[in-house]
């Protein structure tokens, strides 16, 4: 049975060989998402791209989907939709893997920003 260790939730949790990885965290009370996706996301179908997680170990899950690669492959293999992903052994999980700067915050301008806690 694979343990799954949820990063910034500080979590562990086991499950079943093949378990998808959004049903596991929303089982568990993981929250996936980040507001607004939080409010509207397509609920597992592959739509949005707002489950993405990020893993540890890219043969601890089942192979992208042509749908997930579509979404996240320009990121690189460790990035999934948590939707489609399965898992098929012990796992680290970062939820929500995106950077604090963004946009309008590069700017040097907001660079007391990046002293800011996660």
């Amino acid at each position: 049975m694979p343990t799954v260790y949820f990063v910034k939730q500080g979590k562990t949790v086991d499950c079943p060989v093949g378990t998808n990885i959004r049903e596991l965290a929303l089982r568990n009370e993981i929250d996936l998402y980040a507001f607004p996706a939080n409010l509207v996301n397509c609920r597992g179908h592959a739509l949005c791209g707002t489950c993405r997680v990020k893993i540890d170990d890219v043969r601890a899950v089942s192979a992208q989907h042509d749908d997930e690669k579509a979404k996240v492959g320009w990121e690189g293999p460790q990035y999934r939709l948590a939707c489609r992903a399965k898992i098929l052994a012990d796992l680290q999980i970062t939820t929500n893997p995106r950077p604090r700067q963004q946009g309008w915050t590069s700017h040097a301008t907001y660079k007391w920003m990046e002293q800011l806690p996660d």
